[in-house]
């Protein structure tokens, strides 16, 4: 038997039928054919209050490559300070939303660069060149184009699942290019919107990104001292991980918080006058996600027994451990009628398709199940629906509900 994930708190102490924003599952399901994902907007509503609790001066953005579902997007547009994008398929998402957006990522075509400057959006460059193209595309469309400098910092954030400063990269621009590239952004007429910092990326460890956090603050006004000029915001990244795995605790937000309200007290003068971003994603959607699908056989193999579901990998390729893990854990799974139950036996948990990478739980501990039962699979809110191969074998996508 190997172990699972931690169930999200919200879910963690039901018993019996597993309720999702007040309906049970099953009441989900009913009628349907096929796995679904449901969205719970009030705790994203819940994780939100503690971010601004724990971080009262900070504005809040929302990374919407988490989760980009549109009935969920219009439900952020309410709590959140601005959208984060990278592609112009996400920006058209949020274009109507009436937030702040910022669109990040390496490789912006032509016609990206086009669509943000003429929606008068923040585009944080990733390199001299783009800077260069942004510059010449908005002198065509006469336009004033509102540029962020994207920075490739010169630390990394510990113990962070996907580490993006520290090394080469192709995600930003290499700090000691970026004053001379601020000088000229500011010749050149831009309106100059200051740095994007992020240096990595399912942090746990607050006394990291407390570390992190602090260097980053210290970086930007370095940055600044050598520009010449104060920046209008520093976009600090996020990093903020959740508890996906057996062993994992949920990251102290609160001490986080106090440590970096003490580093912005003691800035330098220079960014007196500056406004601080933290970018979240997964930390804000994921527990408020559940992937549902049925049970459609089960059977038994050289000793161990399957329960094969109608939906796998093509939905959940996270859950799958071929998503950014290097090492296959077991996220947290479910009977959804028999939360609380005592398992009596190990079982593996694969979905569809015709690969031995569609597992989904890896000889885990269930009550037993039987054909048609639902299982539950949570953590299912970010790097779900839209990072999943939904096309694979023909299958076809999953259907997707905010819960109301």
């Amino acid at each position: 038997m190997k172990p699972m994930g931690p169930i999200p708190p919200e879910f963690a102490a039901q018993q019996g039928a597993l309720i999702i924003g007040g309906r049970s599952a099953s009441a989900w399901m009913e009628g349907r054919d096929g796995p679904l994902f449901v969205y719970d907007p009030a705790i994203v509503a819940a994780r939100v209050a503690r971010f601004r609790a724990a971080f009262p001066t900070i504005d809040l953005h929302y990374a919407i490559k988490a989760n980009p579902f549109p009935p969920l997007l219009a439900a952020m547009a309410a709590m959140v300070d601005g959208f984060d994008v990278a592609s112009a398929g996400e920006l058209a998402k949020v274009a109507d939303l009436g937030r702040p957006i910022s669109f990040a990522g390496p490789g912006k075509r032509d016609a990206e660069l086009i669509a943000a400057i003429t929606a008068g959006i923040t585009l944080n460059l990733e390199s001299e060149g783009e800077a260069r193209r942004a510059l010449a595309i908005a002198d065509r469309l006469g336009r004033t184009p509102r540029l962020a400098v994207r920075v490739n910092p010169d630390v990394e954030l510990r113990g962070s699942g996907m580490k993006m400063g520290g090394r080469p990269s192709p995600f930003g621009i290499d700090a000691e290019l970026v004053p001379a590239l601020v000088r000229d952004l500011i010749a050149a007429g831009a309106d100059w919107r200051g740095f994007h910092i992020y240096a990595g990326s399912q942090a746990l460890d607050p006394q990291a990104i407390i570390d992190t956090q602090a260097a980053t603050i210290a970086l930007a006004a370095r940055l600044a001292e050598a520009a010449g000029q104060a920046p209008p915001l520093v976009n600090l990244g996020g990093g903020f991980g959740i508890p996906y795995f057996a062993g994992d605790t949920p990251l102290d937000i609160e001490r986080v918080g106090a440590a970096l309200t003490e580093a912005l007290d003691a800035r330098s003068e220079i960014l007196s006058d500056t406004r601080f971003a933290i970018e979240l994603g997964r930390w804000l959607v994921a527990e408020a996600g559940v992937y549902l699908a049925h049970v459609v056989d089960i059977k038994d193999s050289g000793g161990e027994r399957f329960a094969i579901l109608d939906g796998g990998l093509n939905h959940q390729l996270a859950a799958s451990g071929n998503f950014g893990t290097v090492v296959r854990r077991n996220y947290p799974l479910a009977l959804a009628h028999a939360m609380g139950a005592a398992a009596d036996q190990t079982l593996s948990v694969v979905g569809p398709l015709c690969t031995p990478l569609d597992r989904l739980g890896d000889r885990i501990a269930l009550p037993r199940p039987d054909m048609g039962d639902i299982v539950a699979i949570f953590l299912a809110g970010a790097y779900g629906a839209s990072a999943s191969p939904a096309a694979f074998l023909g299958h076809g996508p999953a259907d997707e509900v905010l819960a109301r």
